[in-house]
C-alpha cells in the first residue's frame, strides 16, 4: 500500500498518478489534498509519514511544486527516508542504495510520463543491501541520538 500526498501545486499530478496505480493494480490510500486550492504542504507530509510509521501503508509519495519542503517535512519522522528524485535514474539510485521509501516528486519540473519512468523505476528496483545496509543502521543510530 502507497500513501500519496500532495499540496494544490502537485494535485493534478497525484490524480494521474492514481490513475497509473489504478492500471497496474497497486493499492494506494490518498491522504489529500483534494482540489488545487491553496493548502500547505506540511499537513499532507505529515499524514503520509505518519501512514507509514504506524504500518498503514509500506511506502508513500508525495507531490509539491517543487518537493524540497515535502521532503523536508518528511525527513523529519523517525524511519521515513524521502528523497526528492528528478529522474528514473535520481529514484533507483535512492532506492537501490538508501532503501527509500517515500518519493518525492517535483510536481512542477517533470512531465508525467517522466514521473510514471520514475515511479516505475523506483517501485521495480531492490534494496543492495551489504555496505548500505550498514550506512542505514548508522542512519538509525543518528535517529535515536537526535529524534526524542
Amino acid at each position: 500500500m502507497i500513501a500519496l500526498g500532495s499540496d494544490h501545486g502537485g494535485y493534478k499530478l497525484k490524480e494521474e498518478i492514481k490513475k497509473y496505480l489504478d492500471e497496474i493494480g497497486i493499492k494506494y490510500k490518498d491522504f489529500g489534498t483534494y482540489s488545487e486550492e491553496r493548502t500547505d504542504y506540511p499537513l499532507y507530509a505529515k499524514k503520509v509519514a505518519e501512514a507509514i510509521q504506524n504500518k498503514e501503508c509500506e511506502s508513500g509519495i508525495l507531490m509539491c511544486r517543487c518537493g524540497a519542503g515535502m521532503s523536508i517535512v518528511a525527513n523529519k519522522f523517525k524511519g521515513i527516508r524521502a528523497a526528492l528524485v528528478f529522474n528514473q535514474e535520481t529514484a533507483t539510485a535512492s532506492k537501490a542504495d538508501d532503501n527509500i521509501n517515500v518519493l518525492v516528486i517535483p510536481a512542477e519540473y517533470m512531465s508525467t510520463s517522466e514521473v510514471i519512468a520514475s515511479m516505475r523505476a523506483w517501485i521495480a528496483t531492490e534494496f543492495k543491501g551489504g555496505r548500505y545496509l550498514e550506512r542505514l543502521q548508522m542512519i538509525e543510530e543518528i535517529e535515536n541520538e537526535n529524534m526524542k
